[in-house]
């Protein structure tokens, strides 16, 4: 396979040989992101998490989310990046190992918010010396392990690839062992919620590939995005002709995602049973505004992925970003929504580690939306967040990932 692109590096260039004030600044300002997360979670930690809007009726919450939809980010971008390479067709200008360390970036900062969603973080270890093989939650956190182990030996490999001490076709196997180890961790995290019959939200067997097409959308648009800003800034030169070949991919699986989701919410109305007032919830009730911003911002999207005319670099970035938001707002609505319908008949005491809102009685904490993230939770994962960038930054600096002539 050969992705031909105009740059100029050798092969043996030891680092990226990336700097400049601007980058050192970002550096600077993720490192400080990153410390006052660390102290906000230190506060956390020491109040407990009474101190979140996470409940008993609602024991999931922003990290939750974050988790979810960094997964998604981490796995559709190693999938953009394995695809190529797994069938031995032509790729996208020699961006592979950028996509490969922004899915190792978002795989991190995925384990990040379950770290802080734990509650304190000597409770990792618990997780494998108390584990139930039996749970999905279990499944997912061995996948997650073993697919960051794979996407950093899919990078190393692809490096001692230009070097010429590994071969194309044992990196063709990593590739493709990557693509369906990526495919795996999205389902997985997928049954965490479909399997759960309880909650009338998550129990479809659509789930999965829904969780599938979603990190195929939001893992193109941020390495979209991370390849148009890296051009701008001369890190890369790529012709635009591969950025339209990543922006037509980008619409289509933005179409295939909404069909998912018209499937299941016809699915869910039709036989006018409870699913109504889930779809109800969903168009006029306290999820609308994240419903409408991603059905109305990802149509948008698609439009402009396949409009010549409005496939600026300026607009592939909106298109970009408001498939990445849309995708955001489906893993919040998924998850509060999972939660906004009450399932144990209002057998519960009313007390403030039952429900967010219980001096109002049951009917008024499901009035509005069962759980909003406090400023301390917002604070953490802007934290993250930082980290996240930190990570992102320290490899563009140090690590030989510009792309070279094959």
């Amino acid at each position: 396979m050969s992705e031909n692109i105009k740059a100029t590096p050798s092969p043996k260039t030891p680092a990226a040989k990336f700097g400049g004030a601007g980058l050192n600044v970002g550096i600077v300002v993720a490192a400080i992101l990153t410390v006052v997360g660390l102290v906000l979670w230190g506060i956390q930690l020491s109040g407990g998490m009474i101190q979140t809007n996470m409940r008993n009726m609602d024991s999931w919450g922003i990290y939750i989310t974050m988790f979810m939809f960094f997964v998604g980010l981490s796995a559709g971008g190693l999938i953009i990046s394995s695809i190529p390479r797994a069938f031995g067709m032509k790729g996208f200008g020699g961006i592979s190992k950028i996509a490969v360390w922004t899915s190792i970036t978002c795989t991190c900062l995925a384990i990040g918010y379950v770290v802080v969603d734990l509650g304190g973080p000597f409770r990792v270890w618990e997780l494998f010396v108390y584990s139930n093989l039996g749970s999905p939650l279990m499944w997912d956190i061995i996948v997650l392990f073993v697919y960051l182990i794979l996407s950093i030996v899919y990078l190393w490999a692809t490096l001692r690839h230009e070097a010429g001490k590994v071969s194309a076709t044992a990196l063709r196997v990593v590739s493709f062992v990557a693509l369906v180890c990526a495919v795996l961790v999205h389902s997985v995290t997928a049954w965490i919620f479909s399997l759960q019959q309880a909650h009338d939200m998550w129990h479809t067997a659509l789930m999965a590939p829904w969780f599938v097409s979603s990190a195929l959308v939001c893992g193109t648009g941020l390495v979209m995005i991370a390849v148009i800003a890296l051009r701008a800034v001369g890190y890369l030169k790529l012709d635009q002709a591969y950025l339209v070949k990543m922006a037509k991919m980008l619409g289509a699986f933005v179409c295939v995602d909404l069909y998912f989701f018209g499937c299941d919410l016809l699915t869910e109305v039709f036989p006018q049973g409870e699913g109504a007032g889930i779809v109800s919830m969903l168009v006029s009730g306290p999820l609308a505004p994240f419903f409408w911003l991603e059905v109305i911002g990802c149509a948008i999207a698609a439009v402009i992925c396949f409009v010549p005319q409005l496939r600026s670099n300026a607009g592939l970035v909106i298109a970009a970003a408001l498939a990445i938001i849309g995708i955001f707002c489906k893993r919040f609505q998924l998850l509060v929504g999972g939660f906004q319908q009450p399932n144990l008949d209002y057998a519960v005491a009313l007390t403030p580690t039952a429900v967010t809102n219980y001096t109002g009685g049951m009917d008024a904490a499901f009035t509005g939306l069962v759980y909003t993230p406090t400023m301390l939770e917002l604070g953490i994962v802007v934290g993250v967040l930082g980290l996240g960038a930190l990570i992102l930054l320290l490899g563009l600096k140090f690590l030989p990932l510009k792309p070279v002539e094959d």
